[in-house]
């Protein structure tokens, strides 16, 4: 029944922004030059949670928790954050998005790699689509510390530069040129604090940082959809390079739709930002 139902999505297609004035200040944002690289991905940080193997795929969901619970001391826990779900399934998300847009087995930071250290050491305002497929965490209330961040390899002696987990003040300090960011990690369009506005997080920390659209989630969402809605987003583009980054992703979702999926597992994610220019 889900499946004939009549979801805006199968007539449209959809992109949220930060606010009205926004579409033309990003629309008047400059492209990417030709010299730019196609694709920077990173994903995969070494965890040491909880084997999923005895569990669904489809039953393992990119964390939502509040990131208070992961700070001592002014820096991440990094125990704590080691414990967390390891997410495999990320590396082959970002290794076929980026076979796909052909960029070169270097742009993905898979691992050891997904550091912090890593990420602030390359110049990201050189790649057109960034992408992050790990766990998202939204704020929590431990103040001046407890704010979104995105899981990387956390470090074996955390500092400020490196703590394993990348904040929304770290990400709007970043100097990027992308014509997409895809957040494939849970919540990841969530407020920055309990009860703040929509696109208060992360997502607009990358907007501030330089990024002209985005893929986000509005609450936790199931590793195997993300991976799914990704990849067969940029499968999209690759087979249609004229079609802008709203319909892609609104064909990816009606594939899934039309498998039987229920809207728990496709509807989480939203374009944010300029959502009718291809993502080149």
């Amino acid at each position: 029944a889900l499946r004939e139902a009549a979801w805006l999505i199968k007539r449209h297609a959809l992109s949220v922004l930060p606010s009205v004035p926004a579409l033309a200040a990003l629309r008047a944002l400059p492209g990417g030059g030709p010299a730019a690289r196609p694709f920077f991905g990173m994903g995969d940080p070494v965890l040491e949670g909880p084997d999923p193997a005895d569990r669904q795929r489809s039953g393992r969901k990119r964390l939502a928790a509040r990131p208070a619970g992961y700070y001592r001391n002014g820096l991440a826990d990094v125990r704590a954050v080691r414990e967390l779900t390891p997410l495999p399934e990320t590396a082959e998300e970002l290794r076929t998005i980026a076979q796909m847009l052909g960029a070169p087995s270097d742009a993905i930071n898979l691992r050891e790699a997904a550091t912090e250290t890593r990420l602030k050491g390359t110049r990201l305002d050189q790649y057109r689509i960034i992408h992050f497929a790990t766990h998202g965490l939204v704020a929590g209330d431990l103040s001046g510390l407890a704010e979104p961040a995105l899981v990387l390899t956390p470090p074996d002696v955390p500092s400020e530069a490196d703590d394993g987990l990348l904040t929304a003040s770290e990400i709007a300090t970043l100097q990027l040129n992308a014509d997409w960011v895809v957040l494939s990690a849970c919540n990841t369009a969530a407020g920055g604090a309990e009860g703040a506005e929509a696109l208060s997080g992360l997502a607009r920390a990358f907007f501030y940082a330089g990024a002209r659209a985005l893929l986000v989630s509005h609450w936790a969402v199931y590793s195997t959809a993300a991976t799914e809605l990704t990849t067969r987003t940029f499968a999209g583009l690759a087979a249609n390079p004229g079609i802008g980054r709203a319909d892609a992703f609104r064909r990816s979702m009606l594939e899934l739709i039309a498998a039987g999926h229920p809207p728990g597992y496709w509807a989480p994610f939203v374009v944010v930002g300029e959502g009718g220019g291809a993502a080149r």
